[in-house]
């Protein structure tokens, strides 16, 4: 068990998010130094240091699956115009357009879910886990492992990334931070899928998006 004030500690020695200090302290058995570096290794360390400087430039990159069904604007920042025609930072763009075509998600981070929403799932989360019996000492615990899935489901980057799901979107942005050198934010994205709203047959959109995702 990984205890609050060790993430603490490993945040403020390297400046990263809790989740990431958590992850780093799980894979290195609570070792606080092999988990700094294990955080310079994956880049998550140099990538936090970056996401405090501002991101203006950037491009709006558009994805059009291919039956013409389902459409994603996408903005997404970085420092400069020079990076903005980075290559590796344009397939950032088109990847996450992609995912986002794919995944639905609603939100982009879990800060920007409305604070009623989350209540009203935390409620319906705790009437299950009380409906299921289990005793009332565990039900918040349990509470916040399942807002960490609802928050999986509709955050983009707390999702798994299509192409390698053993990594989430958030990590693909904090790779390429590192790579490329400059902070970038994925600030806002709106979904079209044909129809929506109406009444009509329902296709798998999210399953052909997936396939070609995997083909590529």
């Amino acid at each position: 068990m990984i205890s609050a004030k060790l993430v603490k500690e490993l945040r403020e020695r390297t400046g990263a998010g809790m989740m990431d200090c958590k992850k780093a302290l799980q894979e290195t058995n609570g070792d606080i130094g092999k988990a700094a570096e294990y955080m310079r290794e994956k880049g998550i360390a140099s990538a936090a240091k970056k996401a405090g400087r501002i991101a203006s430039e950037g491009i709006v990159e558009s994805y059009i699956h291919g039956n013409g069904k389902i459409g994603v604007l996408l903005e997404i920042n970085c420092e400069t115009d020079f990076v903005a025609k980075n290559e590796d930072f344009k397939q950032l763009a088109k990847d996450i357009a992609m995912q986002i075509a794919a995944s639905n998600p609603e939100y982009v981070k879990r800060e920007e879910v409305p604070e009623d929403m989350v209540n009203k799932e935390r409620q319906i989360l705790k009437a299950q886990a009380l409906n299921e019996g289990k005793p009332e000492k565990i039900v918040e615990k349990m509470i916040e492992g399942r807002l960490d899935k609802f928050y999986k489901d509709i955050c983009l980057l707390e999702q798994p990334f299509i192409r390698e799901p053993d990594k989430t979107v958030q990590d693909m942005v904090k790779e390429n931070i590192s790579k490329i050198g400059e902070n970038i934010n994925v600030r806002r994205f709106v979904r079209f899928e044909m129809g929506e709203g109406l009444e009509k047959k329902q296709d798998d959109f999210t399953a052909e998006v997936e396939a070609m995702a995997q083909s590529k």
